[in-house]
């Protein structure tokens, strides 16, 4: 009964303090009745991570409810003898032990003031019992658990205990173990190349890379020849490739039979035929997947079969589940919203690779999920697991034709079909729709009045185009400028940004940016964000579509479109640009092609 009253109350609080709003309150207090708990911290759990309501604002008012005192830490302002102190404390902790507690954002600070035995816990989630369990497992018997804000916490970790990666560490201790192949060798001999896998160096090498990989945010990992005897380990980081090691003295078949033995699926000794295959670690506490592609590729020593590795880095933490997060722009959002809010229909996300499709459709679809639906996917492959969605399993028996098909007799409410690929996908796609199916699909095309035009040459006729689609949203990915050393646009660029479609009075307001670099971003950038057209189909658009003959009128269609609000991917991008988030140059390479 207790519990239940103090729940209320919490629950009462944040909607006293702006925290959360009446609806999703009662939402949220539902879902703690389905899982059957009734504590203030197991709501504050579901606030935070179900609904996507930030920690701190939600654990300072349980902090507050609770009395735990507050900690406010300035990091910057810790002098090294406090840091020192505290890294003393750290290391009385066990290596499990205190993975445990940072895992949980639990960091024992310090002695504090005034007496010798007492330990200050600072957590961002003061309520966690695990604190409690450091009088049990260290000779500290007394401790004051505190809130401290999440950010403080991270940034405490990184300063005084970062982690470690002990495969690199072993890496750097080895040294260069490997000998160089005689380069007047035209083929790499098997028995040496058994000799040289088996050398810890490169198997260090190579599980220090994906976990450098994860703590970077690379989305993916090439592993590529270079030379007669180096190997370059290149990570793509928004979006943008980059080398982060070269290791010498090795021939790139040593490397490239290491990934393969320690991935599920490839063939290590077929080095003439494209290979995929997957990998799983157990990084940081999580569970990370890898998708393995390894394509055969040409050498100008002829009889040496090098092959190219690439690596998609599957990290489920880095998944978009909140729609309003994916950034769109005010009418871009609106549309979209009111497209897959509806229950029928098709949404198409259209764009090049890399540009973010699966990223929009995976919030899409994590928008419409409710346990009174049955969504269904089919993705080949599947990358991400979607709790409430029943995703199909694509085999050689189970082909992506066969499983789209098998989709129209399983009951569906929503459906995602992955790739629009040919008349069989997008028939089925305009079936489902016809039938009162919610259906979201991507499409390789430039822009969104080109993806009418593609579908139409596919095979699909105008009036189903016209009645079966909702939106069609065009993106791209462009890299966010650092905040930290951005600067105003240089004048000797002035005139081509007023050519780009730039104001001079824009200019001169100081408030138009150019990259630099720090040490805190990638060469001036530092994350990514979409650029969009979204064409939604108002009944003019309708109307166009019906009108039209063998030819597709895009140009009218876009007229139309803009005329009702919708922003070219240009002009996306410039509003981006006014915002100070991103570069001329980012804009006028994302949008070259349209």
């Amino acid at each position: 009964m207790l519990d239940q009253t103090n729940l209320i109350n919490f629950a009462e609080l944040l909607l006293k303090n702006n925290v959360i709003w009446r609806p999703l309150m009662d939402k949220a207090l539902k879902r703690l009745e389905e899982i059957g708990a009734k504590t203030p911290r197991a709501f504050a759990k579901i606030v935070v991570h179900e609904f996507n309501i930030p920690h701190d604002k939600v654990y300072s008012k349980l902090a507050e409810m609770y009395a735990f005192r507050t900690v406010e830490l300035k990091i910057k302002e810790l002098s090294e003898n406090e840091k020192e102190d505290s890294k003393k404390i750290i290391d009385q902790f066990s290596m499990d032990f205190r993975k445990k507690l940072f895992y949980n954002k639990i960091f024992p600070f310090k002695i504090m003031d005034g007496s010798s035995e007492t330990l200050l816990v600072l957590s961002a989630d003061p309520t966690n019992k695990l604190a409690k369990e450091i009088t049990l497992t260290t000779d500290f018997k007394k401790i004051e658990i505190a809130y401290c804000n999440l950010k403080s916490i991270n940034e405490l970790i990184q300063i005084i205990s970062p982690e470690k990666n002990e495969f690199l560490e072993l890496l750097e201790e080895s040294g260069d173990e490997i000998v160089d192949v005689a380069t007047n060798e035209t083929k790499v001999d098997q028995t040496e190349l058994d000799n040289k896998i088996t050398k810890s160096v490169l198997v260090n090498l190579f599980e220090g890379a994906l976990i450098e990989a994860v703590r970077r945010g690379v989305s993916d990992v090439h592993i590529v020849p270079f030379g007669k005897s180096a190997v370059d380990i290149n990570f793509r980081v928004d979006g943008k490739l980059q080398l982060w090691y070269r290791q010498e003295n090795t021939p790139a078949e040593a490397l490239s039979a290491v990934v393969k033995d320690r991935t599920v699926g490839i063939d290590r000794f077929e080095r003439d035929l494209d290979q995929d295959g997957f990998a799983q670690r157990y990084i940081d506490d999580h569970i990370i997947r890898f998708r393995v592609s390894v394509l055969p590729i040409i050498s100008s020593e002829y009889e040496r079969r090098l092959e190219s590795i690439v690596i998609r880095v599957i990290d489920d933490r880095k998944v978009i589940t909140d729609f309003k997060k994916l950034g769109f722009q005010t009418k871009a959002e609106s549309d979209f919203f009111k497209a897959i809010s509806s229950s029928k229909g098709i949404v198409i996300v259209t764009g090049p690779t890399g540009s973010g499709k699966s990223t929009t459709l995976m919030a899409a679809l994590h928008h419409v999920i409710d346990p009174t639906i049955n969504v269904l996917t089919c993705e080949d492959p599947v990358e991400y697991v979607i709790k409430g969605a029943r995703q199909i399993k694509i085999s050689h028996k189970m082909t992506f034709e066969r499983a789209i098909r098998s989709i129209l007799r399983h009951d569906p409410d929503v459906v995602m079909v992955g790739e629009i690929r040919d008349r069989i996908t997008a028939d089925i796609a305009i079936k489902l729709a016809n039938t009162g199916h919610l259906t979201l699909a991507t499409l390789h095309t430039n822009d969104a009045p080109s993806a009418i035009s593609r579908l139409y040459k596919i095979g699909v006729e105008t009036f189903l185009l016209a009645y079966s689609i909702n939106i069609i949203i065009a993106q791209r990915l462009v890299r966010k400028l650092c905040m930290k050393c951005r600067r105003p646009l240089s004048k000797n660029m002035w005139k081509a940004a007023i050519e780009f479609g730039l104001a001079k009075e824009e200019l001169e307001s100081g408030k138009i940016y150019e990259a630099v670099g720090c040490d805190k971003c990638n060469y001036g950038y530092k994350g990514r964000i979409n650029i969009a057209e979204a064409l939604y189909f108002h009944p003019e658009v309708c109307d166009e579509i019906l009108k039209s003959g063998e030819l597709i009128d895009e140009k009218k269609i876009r007229r139309i479109a803009e005329k009702h609000g919708m922003l070219s991917m240009k002009e996306s991008g410039l509003a981006r640009i006014r915002d100070g988030l991103t570069s001329i140059s980012e804009i006028a390479y994302a949008t070259s092609g349209n």
